[in-house]
């Protein structure tokens, strides 16, 4: 059957993507120590209309401040761009996005992003409620590839966004070579806006990641039904528990599942079994925390200059302008 969609769609990924890469890190994560996974495999249907709930709690902060930081200067972001396409790098369900489309002038948005179905819904509004721009959706892996289509209209220069603190979920050798692989991808005209999480009190980052409702420690403790369901494993949700832990020394918040219990996994897709002690902690997610002047110095290293910052009046959260060619910060 032929699908008739307003917008184009690139898929740079082998059908066997997700299952090959969810078998790869589930067995790599739980056979390390500590015993640690990507938060990529939360997000089915239940764990993004989880994440959805959390983004809504008054102790989670970033995604409203986030959005009220782009509501405030979306049109600065605009004016020093001058950007004729928008490449969404993670774009998901692209709610913040229409901020910046509303703002620029575009001829091209190209949301990116690893899942199928987050990207045609997405793009499919987009395309909709914005008739006069050209939309290209490119599924692909972009921690490992950024094989995009460089559209050159009349006027040139790209705004890669890359928002929600996503970055943060790496580590710092990680964000460096994505930032590098970033830098390489970018012409001199681009520009890179980037969304980051700023180190604040230990009680304010731990209420965020653990709140008193249990939002957060429902969607933590889906990845057990999801692991269920796609290895066939034999996770009993009540023999784990969710909790959040802040790291001064490392600057980043862990999510963690704790075993309740001493006690064995078996994971039959990957003929794996997994023992746990009791007490024992599983990292499902990190959230590294930044100061503006180690961000700075990221994307110093990764050969991008820091043009211009915004942040909250509290200082809890920024968006950061950066671009491949020297420029003084201000």
């Amino acid at each position: 059957m032929t699908i008739t969609r307003p917008y184009t769609y690139t898929n740079l990924l082998p059908d066997s993507f997700y299952s090959t890469s969810l078998r790869q890190d589930i067995r790599r994560g739980l056979t390390s120590t500590p015993k640690t996974t990507k938060p990529v495999w939360f997000y089915d249907a239940v764990g993004s209309d989880l994440y959805e709930e959390i983004t809504r709690l008054p102790e989670y902060y970033p995604t409203r401040t986030e959005h009220q930081i782009l509501a405030h200067h979306a049109a600065d972001i605009a004016r020093r761009t001058n950007a004729r396409t928008l490449v969404e790098l993670g774009s998901g369900s692209s709610k913040k996005t229409r901020l910046l489309l509303d703002a620029l002038d575009l001829d091209y948005y190209v949301p990116v992003d690893v899942s199928e179905s987050a990207l045609h819904q997405a793009s499919d509004a987009i395309a909709r409620e914005y008739p006069h721009l050209a939309v290209h959706a490119v599924r692909t892996n972009f921690d490992t590839a950024l094989d995009l289509p460089d559209h050159r209209p009349n006027r040139p220069g790209r705004l890669f966004a890359f928002l929600g603190s996503t970055l943060g979920n790496h580590r710092p050798p990680e964000r460096a070579i994505f930032l590098r692989r970033l830098r390489a991808a970018m012409n001199p005209e681009d520009a890179l806006l980037l969304g980051m999480d700023l180190v604040k009190g230990e009680d304010e980052l731990v209420a965020a990641y653990d709140d008193p409702r249990g939002v957060t420690a429902a969607f933590d403790m889906h990845l057990l039904d999801i692991l269920n369901h796609e290895l066939g494993a034999d996770f009993d949700p009540a023999s784990f528990k969710h909790h959040a832990v802040w790291s001064p020394a490392d600057q980043w918040i862990e999510m963690r599942l704790r075993s309740r219990v001493k006690q064995t996994v078996t994971i039959p897709a990957l003929d794996l079994r997994v023992h746990f002690d009791a007490a024992e902690d599983w990292i499902t997610e990190t959230s590294a925390k930044v100061t503006l002047d180690g961000l700075r110095t990221e994307l110093q290293e990764a050969g991008l200059a820091l043009d211009c910052v915004w942040a909250d009046p509290a200082a809890r959260f920024s968006l950061s302008l950066s671009t491949p060619r020297k420029a003084a910060s201000r």
